[in-house]
């Protein structure tokens, strides 16, 4: 399996999108520090991840999440979740 996934910042509610064959270590990685992007973002919270049978369709998930047009598709799939984080 893979996932594209999405963690919100505790600190400034800023989301993070990524993909990962293993979501369980990933988040553990992001929340330990160790991933650059994620590190002066902590805490982390895991607010939504989609699973796929093919990296590739996986891959492209993400890269569309991270358009413009995968925003929008975020604030709507979330609103009651972004809003309360507000």
């Amino acid at each position: 399996m893979y996932f594209v996934y999405i963690l919100q910042s505790g600190k400034d509610n800023s989301l993070y999108i990524g993909y990962s064959s293993n979501l369980k270590i990933r988040f553990l990685t992001h929340k330990n520090g160790k991933v650059k992007s994620t590190k002066n973002k902590r805490p982390l919270k895991l607010i939504y991840y989609e699973s796929f049978i093919n990296s590739k369709d996986a891959k492209e998930r993400e890269k569309y999440l991270k358009t413009g047009w995968g925003w929008r598709s975020i604030k709507k799939i979330l609103k009651n979740t972004l809003k309360k984080s507000s």
